[in-house]
């Protein structure tokens, strides 16, 4: 699709998407069907398996040296969207705060991986509220001649905050049983709906045993304008990222707070949007995060899940299109329950070869650091400068190995295995020669590829930015996507992008534990390729990140 076409379409839907729509002939319903051809279950079923989607999707939004100098997109700040979701009609319920701390450190609540426990572990509107807060809530605030900006807990591209929280949960100790939109702006819940409806989400998951025995269900979606409006098709991209830094804040806090957590990405989409009363044409569910366990089971309800068409405030005056998002997003879903136990189990990826050359062993230090998870929380930010000072190998240890040890997913087994490989550029490591590597994580070894200053060459794969050449060190993370693809469908693009997303929210943690800095970055995907070959030869890039001192201490 050419530059003016581009235009065009996003010309046309910025009058309205639903009025676009009907002068097309075409039928709309806020559930995103059609008066069109509807695409039968077959069809759809064998979407996420014609897997060109997706590979097309990410060949069409890499960035290249000479895209970002043909690239005449500005931002239009008179048209930015509002980053919170708000339903006018709906009244709010405000929750519990402040709390007592965990005391939990921030590495051990970063390493753990939860294991699934028989004992009741139910949470309380205390424990909803802090996971809610530390994962999603506003942390700080800052006054600008322009006006305020309200900074969450987990990082996000841009500090658009394109995806929100919802929670399904049976009748919990002050919380009576429903469907709740979380605000972070007021910290408050709003009820969509009453009543239990986890065996809705049960049965869209294909009754994953998680999911069945959570007290506590949370739901992510994303929304495609808010996250758009400045990063365009790309957000498809960010939605796996910026929803990966809140997944990573949930699994921790959930660690610290004793309650077993599991991410699951495997259910039926349309169920699940339907559920939470989106417009799927401009949310979608992206995630479910288990929280608890209970006997108390949920049964299905005895009518049909209705269509509610709660009015919510517009995002911005207009929105503009990028509609490879959304064929991209219907060529991943799952149609059915079959099909998501079938998308389920085992993750077939090609084990790292042994290492050929130099090694050196990490020496981690989990204890080294005291501050609890809520601290490291609160003060963590996004580094918008490095100090070109060297950290210790302990320090640069520990940031792996407690950011590396794995996550509880149903995508993801047997335990521990990641569908990301860690690529790194050392600029000032102690006792660490400055170099590329890669990390074997079985060992723990670091496989030295070539030696040398390389700040440049960061620099410039960092996007020409000063924040990787000048940072310690840099997390590059690459995965085989057309193993991924053949093994999960174009579902598995999600896959991949959410954990990188998760692993560098873990990084941030663990820097900011540490009193280190850290931030992510986006990069010149093939030029990152070729950079690690022949050892990353056919991966691909899918995230990084930059450690290091931050040059206002803290950063």
């Amino acid at each position: 699709m050419n530059q003016g076409t581009r235009r065009y379409i996003g010309l046309c839907l910025a009058l309205s998407t639903v009025s676009f729509l009907r002068r097309l002939g075409i039928r709309y319903s806020r559930n995103g069907d059609t008066g069109t051809k509807i695409p039968s279950p077959q069809e759809i079923s064998m979407s996420n398996r014609n897997t060109e989607t997706a590979t097309h999707y990410h060949e069409q939004t890499k960035h290249s040296y000479r895209s970002v100098r043909s690239d005449t997109h500005s931002l239009d700040f008179s048209n930015q969207p509002v980053p919170f979701k708000t339903y006018p009609g709906v009244k709010p319920i405000p929750l519990p705060h402040p709390w007592e701390e965990t005391e939990i450190t921030a590495l051990s609540a970063v390493s753990a991986v939860t294991s699934p426990t028989k004992e009741e572990r139910i949470p309380s509107l205390n424990d909803l509220a802090r996971l809610l807060y530390y994962s999603a809530g506003i942390i700080r605030q800052r006054n600008y001649p322009g006006g305020t900006l309200m900074f969450r807990a987990a990082s996000c591209t841009g500090a658009l905050y394109e995806v929100e929280l919802y929670v399904v949960c049976g009748d919990l100790p002050e919380l009576p049983a429903g469907i709740y939109h979380f605000s972070p702006k007021d910290f408050a819940l709003y009820q969509l709906r009453e009543g239990d409806y986890r065996a809705v989400v049960a049965q869209a998951s294909g009754e994953e045993p998680h999911v069945v025995a959570a007290p506590v269900l949370v739901l992510s979606t994303g929304t495609y304008w808010r996250n758009a409006w400045k990063y365009r098709a790309r957000t498809y991209r960010h939605f796996g990222w910026d929803n990966g830094t809140i997944v990573a804040h949930l699994l921790a806090m959930g660690s610290a707070l004793q309650l077993p957590t599991q991410l699951v990405l495997g259910f039926v989409d349309r169920e699940l949007n339907q559920l939470l009363d989106l417009d799927s044409q401009r949310e979608v569910t992206l995630s479910i995060v288990s929280v608890g366990t209970t006997t108390q089971k949920s049964s299905a309800p005895s009518t049909k899940v209705e269509v509610l068409e709660l009015p919510t405030l517009p995002l911005s005056e207009r929105e503009v299109d990028y509609p490879e998002m959304r064929t991209l997003h219907s060529a991943t879903a799952l149609l059915s329950e079959k099909e998501v136990t079938r998308w389920q189990g085992q993750t077939s990826i090609q084990p790292l070869p042994a290492p050929q050359g130099p090694v050196w062993k990490l020496d981690p230090d989990p204890e080294r650091a005291p501050d609890s998870i809520e601290k490291v929380i609160r003060r963590r930010g996004s580094s918008r400068q490095f100090e070109q000072t060297p950290i210790s190998l302990q320090e640069f240890s520990t940031l792996l190995y407690c950011s590396a040890q794995g996550i509880s997913a149903d995508f993801l087994e047997p335990a521990g295995v990641l569908l990301n490989d860690w690529y790194l550029i050392v600029n000032a490591v102690e006792d660490l020669p400055s170099g590329a590597y890669v990390l074997h994580r079985e060992g723990w070894l670091l496989e030295l590829l070539k030696e040398g200053d390389f700040r440049n060459e960061a620099g410039f794969l960092g996007l020409e930015q000063r924040l990787p050449a000048d940072a310690s060190a840099n997390v590059f993370f690459l995965a085989d996507l057309e193993a991924i693809l053949k093994r999960l469908g174009n579902r598995g693009y999600r896959a991949v992008q959410l954990e990188a997303g998760i692993l560098g929210g873990k990084l941030y943690l663990t820097a900011y534990a540490q009193r280190l800095g850290a931030t992510g970055l986006t990069f010149f995907d093939d030029a990152v390729v070729e950079f690690f070959s022949p050892h990353a030869k056919g991966k691909n890039s899918i995230f990084l990140m930059a450690l290091g001192h931050g040059k206002k201490g803290l950063s």
